[in-house]
């Protein structure tokens, strides 16, 4: 293994991985574009993009019916703690149209901190790893595109291996 190769995989112990997803594109053209409109934001809140993700469709969840949604994952440095890099992304979510009603109801902007490095947490604000990425294809599918070294801070499992095990999202797939 090289210098290089062996830093890498230090950065992915490291890594802060951000989900993002959309049905509702708000005042923008494209639900796409709202996303990545939302990505030029984080850095208004503390937070550099070091890598990002395609973004994958799929059908809205649990009721296939509703608009189908694009996802995507970026590995994000911050000088933020994790309840204030929480915090942050709330204030992106509210800035696009955020409405936190309905659990699982469609959405402008879902952002959701899946993990901090290595670090388990368990607050009442805060779940890390989070409790359920590990089972949605359409958070694992594209972790795998960007970071295929990366491994689940409680089950050791790469991204790969858990979005060909995932029981939400199925039908995702990179655009």
């Amino acid at each position: 293994m090289s210098v290089s190769d062996e830093w890498k995989l230090q950065a992915l112990d490291d890594a802060i991985v951000v989900a993002l997803g959309s049905n509702l594109k708000g005042v923008y053209p494209s639900v796409q574009m709202l996303l990545e409109a939302a990505l030029e934001a984080f850095p208004h809140e503390g937070f550099r993009v070091v890598t990002r993700s395609s973004w994958w469709r799929s059908k809205a969840w649990p009721d296939p019916t509703g608009p189908a949604y694009l996802n995507g994952v970026a590995i994000v440095e911050t000088a933020h703690a994790p309840l204030e890099a929480l915090a942050a992304l709330a204030r992106i979510e509210h800035r696009f149209g955020r409405d936190r009603g309905e659990r699982n109801a469609a959405r402008t902007l879902d952002l959701d901190l899946i993990a901090w490095g290595r670090e388990i947490l368990e607050t009442e604000a805060l779940t890390l790893p989070h409790p359920r990425a590990a089972e949605r294809r359409f958070v694992m599918g594209p972790l795998a595109e960007i970071a295929p070294g990366w491994r689940h801070p409680v089950s050791g499992e790469g991204p790969l291996s858990l979005a060909e095990k995932a029981s939400v999202g199925m039908d995702a797939s990179r655009c």
